[in-house]
């Protein structure tokens, strides 16, 4: 709603001065703590209502809810992460001041002028609460949480507040809020907020009592019902309780990021780390004991003929740097997968050393989508340098379609389902200024960074080869079942998959239940050892398949080392039907859309990786025989 009325190329100027998170935008916690004074105004502000039943966020005023004092609703600036996230962060009635308590207030109106909700405001109100809308709201930056009770000794923390609750078919709205904060003090006239959670309650209108400027009701008093037949009266109010606390500032955020399961991530690193050891004991067999057995026969002076009967690797040294078929397609894919593992291994660096907080909202996102726009320089030169070692001509259509083959297919399906978001009058949804922006991004820095990565790239001299090519391809004989390419995906891909799996699934969790996930230390290690584990597999498949006197290598080696995508497309179909409960078709369409673009870029990531070190692999072989 605000942001529509941004023109574009203001937009366009302010995303890109976003750029400035890694200067002051961001913050370490414990970096810059605010200071207040005691009865200093503290405001609170609503970042938006989720649900993970139809994983469409709402802005806070999407519902009839109290509006600020003198009605002026005013949005906060968001970076591009923010926006594309759903986030809109606006103003609130709320009134809290540093350490300082409120009983019971009325939030909007008087004691004699309840809110009127007519039949429609009401049923859409129900209907949020049927659907287990959260409400998020942040004071001092710090989000807002309820403390649920298992037992008299277990307790979790969750996000947000419930707007209200369902019994016996009938909507119940939570419309008194306690707000519980933690202060700790600094200095002897310094706060600090440390702590923000809620208990939410339902009152009924006639429940509540008022005397002069406060109210009260009792704890058995009957909940708010929301009256889809006739229209809803009710009051909003809100309690503030502060007390002082022990936990530092830079620690405030240990309730949201509390690693309760970290020996499952230790677990799922040995165990990643044996199946390293798995590989590298195949790898040394085949690299010291038969191929080197090989090379030093090949390279001495015996018979023919008994080497070509023992193994067929080195018969096809005349094909094995044939350029493969669709070369202009394979370089673009390749630029797109560079373009994506440098993006990922430096967002997720970045945010290892803690320099993308979730408490700088919509960070990450904005970090890793311009290090992908500017990271189009490498790939373009990298994706030239393979295309001119393939004796590719046209070099300038190469680069278009490298700058636009990935971006094309993401830009593509998210424009798609945004028509679906925007019908639903999400806040998830992207207006029109910002795609703009994202355009320009894309047409105004990546693609032209891709050309100039072409124009080096073609200046330099191609990747050399040890062996040249003969003239005429030699005939593949028939190979094994086992060499056939699904069955190989099959095979390449549960090492690695079985490496991220434990990480996948917070991740999965982060992303579709609305949890924060920073345990990007452990996500770095994993990466470190998903790129080392793809490579080994890469490595032993091509080894086989040369042993077949299979040549053709090139395609082969990046769609099997990808194989491990097929796994992550296969347990996101069983995370929807066994962790989610989405029945309708949007959210069910959103999931599919954005869980397809995850497994094409983890394919694109993976079977970039594969390529590489299955080309380095063949070229120190051959490089390491003589060839008459």
């Amino acid at each position: 709603m605000f942001i529509e009325n941004f023109q574009i190329p203001l937009q366009l100027l302010i995303y890109l001065a976003s750029l400035i998170f890694f200067c002051d935008g961001f913050y370490v916690p414990g970096v810059a703590p605010v200071e207040f004074k005691k009865g200093q105004r503290i405001e609170v502000r609503a970042v938006k209502m989720t649900s993970i039943h139809t994983q469409l966020p709402y802005e806070y005023y999407s519902l009839p809810l109290c509006l600020p004092k003198n009605g002026t609703i005013l949005y906060k600036s968001e970076n591009l992460g923010e926006v594309l996230r759903g986030d809109r962060i606006v103003n609130t009635p709320y009134e809290v001041n540093m350490a300082e308590n409120i009983k019971c207030k009325l939030l909007c109106h008087k004691k004699n002028d309840p809110i009127n909700w007519s039949v429609e405001e009401s049923e859409k109100v129900a209907s949020r609460i049927e659907h287990e809308y959260y409400v998020h709201l942040l004071i001092d930056n710090l989000p807002v949480a309820t403390r649920i009770m298992h037992s008299d000794t277990e307790r979790t923390i969750e996000q947000g507040y419930r707007l209200g609750f369902m019994s016996k078919g009938k909507a119940y709205i939570n419309n008194h809020l306690k707000f519980l904060l933690k202060y700790h003090k600094h200095g002897q006239e310094s706060y600090r907020v440390v702590g923000f959670e809620v208990e939410a309650h339902s009152v009924e209108r006639n429940e509540l009592k008022f005397i002069d400027e406060s109210c009260q009701f009792s704890s058995e008093a009957k909940p708010q019902l929301v009256n889809e037949e006739t229209g809803t009266k009710l009051f909003f109010t809100y309690s503030v309780e502060w007390g002082e606390s022990e936990i530092e500032w830079a620690s405030r955020w240990d309730i949201y990021l509390g690693m309760k399961n970290v020996q499952i991530h230790w677990f799922s690193i040995i165990n990643s780390i044996v199946v390293l050891f798995f590989l590298s004991g195949i790898l040394t067999m085949i690299m010291i004991r038969t191929l080197r057995q090989d090379i030093a026969r090949y390279n001495s002076d015996e018979n023919i003929e008994d080497m070509i009967e023992e193994t067929g690797w080195k018969l096809v040294h005349g094909d094995v740097f044939r350029p493969p078929p669709k070369r202009m397609l394979f370089a673009a894919v390749i630029g797109s997968g560079i373009q994506v593992f440098l993006m990922a291994l430096i967002t997720i660096f970045i945010a290892m050393l803690g320099m993308l907080s979730p408490a700088s909202r919509g960070a990450l996102m904005t970090a890793a989508i311009f290090l992908y726009v500017f990271m189009g320089l490498i790939a373009g030169y990298y994706s030239a340098r393979l295309y001119n070692t393939m004796k590719g001509k046209n070099w300038k259509q190469a680069a278009f379609v490298t700058a636009t083959l990935y971006p094309a297919i993401v830009f593509g399906t998210c424009f798609f389902l945004n028509f679906f978001i925007m019908g639903k009058h999400s806040s998830g949804a992207v207006p029109f200024s910002t795609m703009m922006a994202l355009l320009c991004l894309w047409f105004c820095i990546s693609l032209p960074l891709v050309y100039m990565g072409y124009y080096f790239g073609c200046r330099k001299q191609p990747f050399q080869h040890p062996v040249r090519t003969n003239f005429i391809p030699r005939k593949v004989p028939e190979q094994v079942w086992y060499m056939n390419t699904f069955i190989c995906i099959l095979m390449a891909g549960i090492l690695p998959f079985g490496a991220v799996f434990i990480e996948l699934f917070f991740i999965f969790n982060a992303l579709w239940e609305n949890q924060f996930y920073y345990l990007f230390g452990f996500l770095f290690l994993v990466f470190c050892i998903l790129v080392v584990s793809v490579s080994q597999i890469s490595i032993v498949m091509v080894y086989f398949q040369l042993c077949g006197e299979d040549y053709h290598w090139w395609w082969k080696s990046f769609i099997v080392s990808g194989g491990s995508a097929v796994y992550i497309l296969i347990y996101s179909v069983f995370y929807f039907f066994t962790k989610l409960e989405i029945t309708e078709f949007i959210p069910t369409l959103l999931y599919i859309g954005y869980t397809g673009l995850m497994v094409l870029t983890f394919w694109l990531l993976t079977g970039t990786i594969g390529f590489f070190a299955a080309y380095t692999f063949i070229k120190k072989i051959y490089g390491a025989v003589k060839i008459d």
